[in-house]
């Protein structure tokens, strides 16, 4: 009787028995380690959900008792915003109104600036400006924004008064410039990536057809990466929704709805600034309303995000 060439095995056969088990041992230790890095992965994707419903279910919570003293439409309509003096006013629009002063300043200045950068960066700057350059707007991105609050306050603000003599110390131009020079980094980054993944085919093609280097840049490559050039721009706008320290430092503590940029206004997380580090004792309507507002800023930032999904899917199928 022969032996089994599957037990056995003989050199350029079948493998034998001991080679089989080591095969098998490799397969079951790479499948734990897929396993292993697969939950890892899962509990950290996870874990961004349920740090997010943790700060959405404190924000709820504390939000529940401001709610029962201060009715929910006169707190979204009011124009009259005093939590903290005689008589208080509850009325969060002077805050919203700020808020969205100072994102318009930075969107205005930052998108122009950002999206001209990248563009250079991507179609006209050298391989070795490039190398320069792109650090030091990783370096931009990385300083604190209270040393963005002096900035504004110290070298900004004096500037304006000079050029504006009608500019107050405290003023939404100063502290929306400022946040736009701070986001900058976001936009021209996120664009000059979009743009630099658009294939060579492309413009290769215009160029082919005779097409100039602006018309390329301008016509072709910006038309393609709109979609990550858009997911930049939204992205930026709100990190100006939420930026605090130059806000708090730069636009003031008046709460007031006004068009006018020289003066002063504040911000919804200028007024979480200026209630967190005051007097007012814990548990009371006025120091809950933090969280009120709070809330808001979070509805406000999820509402963008979910507006910045859209476009970005909407160009996408476009382009």
């Amino acid at each position: 009787m022969s032996a089994d060439p599957g037990l056995t095995g003989t050199p350029g056969d079948q493998p034998g028995v001991p080679a089989l088990l080591l095969r098998s041992g490799r397969t079951s230790a790479r499948s734990v380690k897929e396993l292993v890095i697969r939950l890892l992965l899962q509990v950290a994707a996870y874990s961004t959900i349920t740090i997010s419903l943790g700060i959405l279910f404190v924000l709820v919570r504390e939000t529940i008792p401001f709610f029962a003293a201060v009715a929910p439409l006169e707190f979204l309509t009011g124009t009259d915003w005093t939590p903290l003096l005689e008589p208080r006013q509850f009325g969060v629009l002077p805050l919203v109104a700020g808020t969205l002063l100072v994102t318009l300043i930075a969107g205005l200045f930052v998108i122009p600036v950002g999206s001209l950068t990248a563009l250079y960066m991507s179609e006209w700057a050298s391989a070795r400006f490039r190398r320069v350059l792109k650090p030091f707007l990783e370096i931009l991105a990385g300083v604190p924004t209270v040393v963005y609050g002096y900035f504004a306050l110290t070298v900004v603000t004096p500037a304006l008064q000079i050029i504006l003599p009608s500019t107050r110390v405290f003023n939404a131009l100063a502290a929306g410039l400022v946040v736009g020079i701070m986001i900058i980094p976001t936009v021209a980054s996120l664009s000059d990536d979009a743009m630099r993944a658009v294939p060579r085919a492309l413009r290769d093609a215009a160029y082919g057809l005779g097409a100039t280097r602006k018309e390329v840049a301008l016509g072709v490559v910006f038309p393609s990466a709109f979609s990550g050039i858009m997911a930049s721009y939204l992205l930026a706008i709100s990190r100006a929704i939420g930026e605090t320290m130059i806000v708090s430092m730069a636009a003031g503590s008046t709460a007031t709805i006004t068009v006018n940029p020289l003066e002063s206004i504040q911000t919804i997380t200028g007024f979480i600034v200026q209630v967190s580090l005051g007097d007012t004792p814990h548990g009371t309507t006025s120091y809950q309303t933090i969280f009120a507002v709070g809330l808001l800023l979070f509805a406000m930032t999820l509402l963008m995000n979910m507006v910045s999904i859209w476009i970005r899917d909407r160009f996408r199928d476009s382009y």
